[in-house]
């Protein structure tokens, strides 16, 4: 298993492993596979290798196959552009236990780091999802609140742990 950027070559394989967690994980994502599914080539590309530099993604490989994703998102208005976001996390079940997501969270935490500019990567998960609790806080990510309701599932509604990371110091 490698890890490397994702770029607009890897779209197709991108999108088809995002509609999967849509669809294998959806109390993960406040996004539905029906809703993204219709979405066109651009979004994807976007999503993966934005053209004006306000996101990065990196995908875990096993051989070709991408087997996992995480993707920070940056914002280029001045008051916010000093933090990051991380989305879409997600491990094929398959692939799971081989270090992936962690390889992953470190990807993008080390690609964050070395962006002067950017002191914080924020991110939220739902409430319940222990593992992934477990795996950003063992990455110094720490809580800082609960949104109730965040997001309503066939089970009813769930909420979203916040969660943010300091990275380099202040200026």
């Amino acid at each position: 298993m490698n890890v490397a950027r994702l770029n607009s070559s890897h779209v197709a394989p991108y999108r088809a492993l995002m509609l999967e967690a849509y669809d294998l994980a959806a109390d993960a994502f406040t996004s539905t596979a029906a809703e993204r599914a219709d979405e066109p080539e651009s979004y994807w590309i976007k999503r993966i290798a934005d053209p004006s530099g306000l996101s990065a993604a990196f995908g875990a490989f096993n051989g070709h196959a991408l087997i996992g994703t995480v993707a920070l998102e940056f914002n280029a208005k001045p008051k916010t552009k000093h933090k990051a976001l991380l989305i879409g996390m997600y491990v094929s079940p398959a692939a799971r236990g081989i270090g992936a997501a962690r390889a992953l969270l470190t990807a993008a935490v080390e690609h964050a780091r070395s962006i002067d500019s950017l002191h914080s990567i924020t991110l939220t998960v739902t409430e319940g999802n222990a593992p992934a609790i477990r795996l950003y806080e063992s990455a110094g990510f720490r809580a800082y609140g609960t949104e109730p309701m965040a997001i309503l599932t066939p089970s009813g509604f769930k909420a979203k742990v916040l969660m943010w990371l300091p990275l380099n110091p202040r200026p």
